[in-house]
């Protein structure tokens, strides 16, 4: 009887076994090379971010499909890696949302200023109905969105002086994304806002083309901006995602398969890097202190004055970006804030 027993269980052991290989062998994913592209450094959030992505899509693919990556826009600046995707000659990237505002005007809406008190709220945002429905409106323009990674609250640097008040800014000449309302921001806050591609910005910094910049802490360290830039202020006047995007006319020779499972791996990926961020950033602080770095912390009076000073901004993207998306938002934000 106990012989009996034994083979029975290890026929139904031997069973689940080839179930479980026939239905990975039933899943229809061939070898593939997929090329992964981002702007910042290999050791940066972006970078480890990427390399988590890649090795999950060998993981779930069985080392099928392998992605490989190139950081430090090796492959071009974010537009020219956007270009590239619409075009089919790259398959993925990560970047940022102001250059898709340029191709998605809806996207502007993550560049109004002081919007999230936190990053819960953003995810709350982000991963809901209102987030995921610009993703889909990518689709249109040749690019599969697939997940927001965190960028994060950006704040101020500069290599004249501490920004205590908005009038501090007065005269700075301020490297902004590329896109108009962080240009109507900045220069309503009084500096004189240059937009120009983060690939090109440590060089305008270090010859002194430009003065100033703006981004989170995470990347203000991993592309050692402290080397040229003395002055830190925290502001977090803005919080921006990065986009995981596909090529769309790659995308569509994927298989449901393959594409179920990039879809999973980014989900991860997302995941790890949003935690792995908001760990770095702290750590960032302390690195940016140690490398030198003169910070101060705006003051909530000073910030309600901010605010004040670019509503006129807001008020004319408001209108240019939809009223009704902008309160959606607004509604959406409230909704995160009372969970």
């Amino acid at each position: 009887m106990f012989k009996t027993f034994k083979h029975t269980l290890l026929s139904l052991a031997v069973a689940v076994s080839c179930t479980a290989a026939g239905a990975a062998a039933a899943q229809d994913i061939k070898p593939r090379l997929i090329r992964f592209g981002y702007g910042l450094n290999d050791d940066s959030v972006q970078g480890r971010a990427a390399r988590f992505l890649a090795e999950e899509v060998t993981k779930l693919s069985d080392g099928k499909m392998k992605m490989r990556t190139f950081g430090s826009a090796s492959l071009g600046s974010d537009e020219q890696m956007q270009n590239a995707l619409v075009g089919g000659v790259q398959e993925m990237m990560v970047g940022s949302t102001a250059p898709l505002a340029t191709m998605v005007k809806e996207f502007g809406v993550f560049d109004l200023p002081f919007l999230f008190n936190s990053d819960k709220e953003a995810d709350a945002v982000l991963d809901g109905p209102l987030g995921q429905r610009l993703l889909e409106m990518l689709e249109a323009k040749g690019l599969v969105g697939l997940v927001y990674w965190e960028n994060g609250f950006r704040n101020l640097t500069n290599s004249k002086h501490p920004v205590v008040k908005a009038e501090d800014l007065q005269g700075i000449k301020l490297r902004v994304m590329q896109n108009q309302v962080a240009l109507g921001v900045f220069n309503a806050l009084g500096a004189n806002a240059v937009p120009m591609p983060f690939s090109e910005l440590f060089t305008a910094l270090e010859t002194r083309t430009v003065d100033g910049q703006e981004n989170p802490v995470t990347t203000i360290q991993s592309s050692k901006f402290y080397e040229v830039q003395p002055f830190l202020t925290i502001t977090r006047h803005v919080y921006t995602p990065w986009v995981v995007l596909a090529s769309k006319k790659w995308w569509d020779t994927l298989t449901p398969d393959e594409q179920e499972l990039i879809r999973k791996a980014a989900a991860a990926s997302r995941d790890f890097e949003r935690k792995d961020s908001r760990a770095d950033s702290e750590k960032a602080m302390a690195t940016l202190k140690q490398n030198g770095m003169k910070i101060n912390v705006v003051s909530e009076a000073e910030v309600a004055r901010m605010r004040e000073k670019v509503q006129p901004v807001v008020d004319k993207y408001t209108q240019e970006l939809g009223p009704e998306l902008v309160k959606e938002l607004q509604d959406e934000i409230q909704k995160a804030r009372g969970q």
